[in-house]
């Protein structure tokens, strides 16, 4: 089975990792959870980060034909709108963002929001497989953070979202809407069901305490001896005890209201108002005493 090339982007204001993932033999690519550069204070967004992915493509000779969303991220905006705008590419995401649609849409009162995910090119439904040039994709459904969550198995390489962490910092929130650490845990082990040598490609690092560097690849075999979560001496009731008592200390993610907002939509935001600005929504909650 062929391997496939990857190279990573490591975007530091939100501890994301991008990739671009492509066949050697065809130098067709995808781009894997693309960021848009957003700072929320001044409400200035730009691409930098999703033109250093292209720029590298273009001088490396990758032909980027698809964008491919693990879930609808909470924490920073996608830039898959330019990458498509840019190079003609199709945006594909887990077929049940359509749950994710149904229950943000009334949370942003977004009337005009479809809920068939049709503002994505193509669903992925579980088993589901496509290819990049000669390399076959496997979709795997992994619920649990959020509803739609999916992996992309590509050879010896799976590109996991947020489901699992680096070993030494552990797993995915479970608190959102739709989340469900129970489920989590069930995903989990689904993926470390896979061979030992499969290598984890992982969507965030916030350096766990100890360690001075930002990782972002590990393996099945690794997470299955060392996780601080998941090692294969962690039932599920004891998963579930341990998720739910740490999401309960989690604060809110800074970008989630835009994020959610924003990549329900494929990463994009709604019309400019006749003053050629775009404007987020964001719902303020009184505090009744």
């Amino acid at each position: 089975m062929p391997k496939p090339f990857i190279q990573a982007f490591f975007d530091e204001p939100t501890n994301t990792i991008s990739y671009l993932v492509g066949d050697p033999e065809t130098r067709s690519a995808a781009v894997v959870d693309p960021v848009l550069d957003f700072d929320l204070a001044s409400g200035v967004a730009d691409t930098r980060s999703a033109e250093r992915i292209l720029a590298y493509a273009t001088e490396d000779d990758w032909r980027v034909e698809m964008v491919l969303e693990t879930h609808a991220h909470a924490d920073h905006l996608s830039a898959a709108p330019f990458i498509k705008a840019h190079t003609g590419a199709w945006i594909g995401i887990g077929a049940h963002i359509r749950d994710v649609q149904k229950i943000f849409r009334p949370v942003f009162a977004m009337e005009d929001l479809k809920t068939d995910g049709s503002d994505f090119d193509r669903l992925f439904e579980d088993g589901e497989r496509f290819a990049i040039g000669a390399l076959t994709v496997e979709v795997l459904h992994v619920p649990g953070h959020t509803p739609a969550d999916v992996a992309y198995l590509i050879g010896d390489a799976a590109f996991v979202g947020d489901t699992l962490f680096m070993p030494d910092y552990g797993t995915a929130r479970a608190d959102f809407p739709g989340g469900d650490a129970r489920t989590l845990y069930r995903s989990i082990r689904r993926l470390l069901s896979l061979p030992d040598e499969t290598r984890l490609f992982l969507c965030h690092d916030y350096k766990a305490p100890g360690r001075d560097d930002y990782r972002w690849e590990t393996t099945v075999g690794e997470q299955r001896r060392s996780s601080v979560h998941v090692h294969d001496g962690v039932d599920e009731d004891s998963f579930v005890a341990l998720r739910e008592k740490r999401d309960a200390g989690l604060s809110v993610p800074k970008l989630l209201l835009p994020s959610i907002q924003v990549n329900i939509r494929a990463g994009r935001f709604e019309e400019a108002q006749a003053n050629g600005v775009t404007y987020l929504r964001i719902p303020v909650k009184w505090h009744a005493e």
